[in-house]
């Protein structure tokens, strides 16, 4: 992409609203762009992230079982009065009407209607287990939206449901979310600690947030410190293997780790001090076990071994992608801007043409732009007019993990110079070697 025909809105000033540094970068990056209170534009840099973010969770999504499709965003209000949570929301649920004077309202949440699906379309415990998630625009009414699209009142959820005979496998169904999330979050350059959190509005007996640790989180999480370096699951894990999916989430959930609402100070205290990690949290993702308090009052009945009809356990599995660009940035930046992690970046590499209109460094750079995009490198090469100053500033604030620089000394030497954002390193080296590297 050429900057030159790329729309990028970059804000030189600090906007007075933005109280944490995801939301002062992503409205100065021109990532997206406040509507109304809680309502943001997503635009272009900052869709491509949210698409890249995106396709991970989908990619760890389809590796643990789950199967994706897509429910309406308008939900009938009488599905929510089936399952009885209706006039127990809360004013988070926005409620609308249609022309018809039918109680509407613009989903929170769709455990509802994925009940109302499901016992549409199965009929017997030889079609479960079934996980079913989408990733669709929610709505909560928040009384305060704050900090950007950490607390928005619109934002993108992707939410997996599961469906399960009985106990035991809905207990496996939430372990492959377990252990699928914090595959997510790791590809993502996140640590991801699972804690034990309250169930809210959702329900349940069992439930885990998953707390990236930052200064600006929302509320105060306490875990014991061995989490921070713990291994990411690998690649390979066998999610149908329950026996070994079971290992991992004992692993996972033996140490103290709880957020404000269910903290134990006793449990807690009992660790050694020096084990203790008392610090701000911001939750990028909630899992829940709920049994039957959806699919009993809402009949999702399937027919059991025995032939009896019994209603299926279920579970719910939520991750914000959009609230996890947030908090992507807040790990990971610096006084000059974001520092995007490679798998998440909108693009892999800045180029960046020092003197537009020279005639050697213009044909380096098309030479350039044509080998690594030809080979699939994603690029935003800076073809403007603006001074070298002002395009090293812009390309630090956006925050592509490789800058590479082309200027008339430097292919006065046969040269380019290469920089990694995070490290700061830069090397000389040949146009072609750069390709090379870029491409590697």
């Amino acid at each position: 992409m050429r900057l030159s025909r790329y729309f990028l809105p970059i804000l030189k000033e600090t906007p007075k609203e933005a109280e944490v540094i995801s939301h002062r970068l992503m409205l100065r990056a021109g990532m997206i762009r406040q509507e109304s209170a809680g309502i943001y534009a997503w635009l272009p840099l900052g869709h491509r992230v949210l698409d890249k973010v995106c396709d991970i969770i989908r990619e760890e999504q389809s590796r643990a079982g789950a199967i994706e499709l897509l429910m309406p965003t308008i939900q009938s209000a009488d599905l929510w009065r089936e399952s009885g949570r209706y006039d127990d929301y809360g004013k988070e649920m926005l409620r609308i009407k249609d022309r018809h004077e039918r109680d509407m309202l613009f989903g929170p949440t769709n455990e509802e209607m994925i009940t109302e699906i499901f016992r549409g379309s199965v009929r017997s415990y030889k079609q479960l287990p079934l996980n079913l998630y989408h990733i669709q625009w929610k709505f909560r009414d928040e009384v305060r939206p704050r900090f950007g699209v950490y607390r928005s009142r619109e934002f993108l959820m992707k939410d997996a449901y599961s469906f399960d005979l009985d106990a035991e496998g809905a207990r496996h169904a939430y372990n492959r979310m377990f252990v699928a999330y914090l595959r997510t979050y790791a590809r993502m350059g996140l640590k991801a600690i699972p804690m034990q959190a309250d169930t809210g509005p959702i329900g349940g007996d069992l439930s885990h947030e998953f707390i990236i640790l930052a200064s600006t989180g929302e509320s105060q999480v306490f875990c014991h410190k061995d989490y921070l370096d713990f291994d990411t699951p690998a690649e390979d894990v066998n999610f149908e293997d329950r026996a070994e999916l079971q290992v991992l989430v004992d692993r996972w959930t033996d140490l103290y780790a709880a957020t404000e609402e269910k903290h134990d100070e006793a449990a807690f205290g009992a660790l050694p001090e020096a084990e203790q990690l008392s610090a701000r949290g911001i939750e990028v993702g909630h899992i829940f076990y709920f049994g039957t308090k959806y699919s009993a009052p809402m009949r999702a009945h399937v027919a059991g071994p025995n032939g009896q009809e019994v209603p299926v356990h279920m579970g719910s599995y939520g991750i914000g992608p959009s609230r996890l660009l947030a908090a992507i940035i807040e790990a990971s930046h610096d006084d000059k801007g974001i520092i995007w992690p490679e798998a998440v970046a909108p693009y892999k590499v800045g180029l960046i043409n020092l003197k537009r209109g020279d005639e050697a460094t213009d044909t380096a750079c098309e030479a350039l732009y044509e080998k690594l995009s030809r080979a699939g490198v994603e690029v935003l090469y800076d073809d403007t007019d603006d001074r070298p100053g002002g395009k090293f500033a812009t390309m630090d604030l956006i925050g592509l993990p490789w800058q590479l620089i082309v200027g008339p000394k430097g292919l006065a030497d046969g040269t380019v110079e290469l920089k990694h954002r995070s490290s700061g390193e830069r090397e000389i080296l040949s146009p072609d070697a750069a390709v090379v590297k870029l491409v590697g």
